[in-house]
C-alpha cells in the first residue's frame, strides 16, 4: 500500500512516518492519563430501529464498569466540580452548572464569566452536533475504564453485526439507486460486479458524498484492524493468549482475497486519520486558552495532561499535508447548506445505530469512535466560531462536553493505533512468505 490518496495531496508513506515517530507515542501515554481513561456511556439505550436482537452471551463481550471509588473526584462530581471551589460554593451557579456539561474547565470565575455561563447553558448547541449524545445523568449511563476494556475480537458476528453494517452502508452512505450490490464488504460475492470495478460508481458522487463513504469504509477498516491485531489466538486453562492473527488480516484486506477490495479499505483508513488528524490542529486554540483545563481534581496530573495534549496539536500543526475542509461544500450557498445538513443528519443516524450493536464491548468502542468521528466534524464545520473564542470565558458559539473530548482523543488514538498495526502486520506477512 503506497501512493497518493484520493481527494487529498498525501501520501501513505508521509502518514506512516508521521505517525510511528510523532502521534504514536504520544497519544498512548494520553490516552492512559485519567482524564481519557474513564468514558460515561449508557450501553443499555434500545435500538431505536429494530427488535433487540438480545446481547451477546460471548464472555469477551462483556464490559466491567467501573466503581464509584475508582473515578477521580473532579471527573465524578459532574458539573458540580468543574471550576474552582469559589465557583463551587457560589449558589447563583447553580442552574447553570446543572444545565452545561463542559467537564473541561477549572479556574476562578470573574461575574462577567458566570453570566457567560448561564447564557452558555441555555443556548441549544444541537444544531452542530453530528452524533446522538447519551444522557449521561441518565440511571443506566456508567463509566468505563477503557484501558480495562481494550478493543479486540470478542467472537459477535453473525445476522446481528450484519445488519448493524448494512444499515449504515445501505441506509446513510448516499449510494445511488443504479447501485444494486450491497456496499458492505461483508457482502456476499455477487460475481461480475465485485472488486476494485465495482467503485465506479463513486466517482459519479459529489466530493461530500464520496467522502462520507470514506469516512465509514475508513472506520469500518480500523475496526476490522484492531479485531486482527488482537485476536483471541488460544485459550490455556483460562489463560487467554491474545495478538495478531495474519490469516484473519488477510482474509479481510488481501488483494486476491478481496478481488482487489481491501487495498481501497485501507488507503480510507488513511484518510480517516487525515481528517480526524486536521480536526485536531483546527481544535487547538480551544484548549490553548488558560479557562480550559483537564480537570479531574489532581492539580498536577491536570497540568501534565494538558502540556501532553498541547505538544500533541503542535505535531499535529507541523504536518504540511493536511486535507483541506474547505473543498467541502463550497458551491451555491443554498445547496451547499442542504448538503451539510443532510451529511450531519446521515452521521447522526449512524450513531444512533450504535445502540443496535448486540455485543456490549463491540458497542462501547463502536459509540466511542462514531462519536469521535462525529466530534471531528463539528470542530471542522465550526472554524470561525473556534477563531472567534474569548480567551477567558466561555464562549457561546462553540463548545466540547468532556463526554466529546474523551471520545475525539481516544477515537484518532484507535486509528494511530490501526496504522502502527498495519506496519507490524506488513512484517509479519514478509516473514510469511
Amino acid at each position: 500500500l503506497t501512493g497518493v490518496l484520493d481527494d487529498c495531496l498525501c501520501d501513505i508513506e508521509s502518514i506512516d512516518d508521521f505517525n510511528t515517530f510523532k502521534i504514536f507515542p504520544k497519544i498512548q501515554k494520553l490516552q492512559e492519563r485519567d482524564y481519557f481513561r474513564y468514558y460515561k456511556v449508557n450501553l443499555k439505550r434500545p435500538c431505536p430501529f429494530w427488535a433487540d436482537d438480545g446481547h451477546c452471551s460471548i464472555k469477551d463481550c462483556h464490559v466491567e464498569p467501573c466503581p464509584e471509588s475508582k473515578i477521580p473526584v473532579g471527573i465524578k462530581a459532574g458539573s458540580s466540580n468543574k471550576y474552582s471551589k469559589a465557583a463551587n460554593n457560589s449558589k447563583e451557579l447553580e442552574d447553570c452548572e446543572q444545565a452545561n456539561k463542559l467537564g473541561a474547565v477549572n479556574s476562578t470565575l470573574s461575574n462577567q464569566s458566570k453570566e457567560a455561563f448561564i447564557d452558555w447553558a441555555r443556548y441549544d448547541d444541537s444544531q452542530d452536533h453530528f452524533c446522538e449524545l447519551d444522557d449521561e445523568r441518565s440511571p443506566d449511563a456508567q463509566y468505563v475504564d477503557l484501558l480495562l476494556n481494550p478493543e479486540r475480537y470478542t467472537g459477535y458476528k453473525g445476522p446481528s453485526a450484519w445488519r448493524v453494517w448494512n444499515s449504515i452502508y445501505e441506509e446513510n452512505c448516499f449510494k445511488p439507486r443504479s447501485v444494486y450490490r450491497p456496499l458492505n464488504p461483508l457482502a456476499p460475492s455477487r460475481g461480475g460486479d465485485d472488486g476494485e470495478s465495482f467503485y465506479t460508481w463513486l466517482e459519479g458522487l459529489c466530493l461530500e458524498k464520496r467522502v462520507f463513504y470514506k469516512l465509514i469504509s475508513g472506520l469500518h477498516a480500523s475496526i476490522n484492524l484492531h479485531l486482527c491485531a488482537n485476536y483471541l489466538l488460544e485459550e490455556n486453562w483460562g489463560k487467554p493468549r491474545w495478538g495478531p492473527n495474519v490469516k484473519e488480516f488477510t482474509r479481510r484486506f488481501d488483494p486476491i482475497e478481496t478481488k482487489g477490495e481491501g487495498p481501497r479499505r485501507l488507503k480510507n483508513l488513511y484518510f480517516l486519520y487525515l481528517i480526524e488528524l486536521r480536526a485536531l490542529s483546527k481544535v487547538a486554540p480551544y484548549f490553548e486558552r488558560s479557562v480550559v483545563d483537564l480537570y479531574t481534581g489532581n492539580g498536577h496530573e491536570d497540568a501534565e495532561s494538558k502540556a501532553l495534549l498541547l505538544d500533541i496539536f503542535r505535531d499535529t500543526k507541523s504536518f504540511h499535508m493536511h486535507f483541506d475542509e474547505k473543498s467541502m461544500f463550497a458551491g451555491d450557498k443554498k445547496g451547499a447548506k442542504s448538503l451539510k445538513e443532510e451529511f450531519r443528519l446521515h452521521f447522526k443516524n449512524i450513531s444512533r445505530i450504535m445502540d443496535c450493536v448486540g455485543c456490549d464491548k463491540c458497542r462501547l468502542w463502536g459509540k466511542l469512535q462514531t462519536q469521535g468521528l462525529g466530534t471531528a466534524l463539528k470542530i471542522l464545520f465550526s472554524e470561525k466560531e473556534i477563531q472567534s473564542l474569548p480567551e477567558n470565558s466561555p464562549s457561546k458559539g462553540f463548545q466540547l462536553t468532556r463526554q466529546e473530548i474523551v471520545a475525539l482523543v481516544n477515537a484518532f488514538g484507535r486509528l494511530s493505533t490501526s496504522i502502527r498495526e498495519l506496519q507490524n502486520f506488513k512484517v509479519l506477512l514478509q516473514q510469511t512468505r
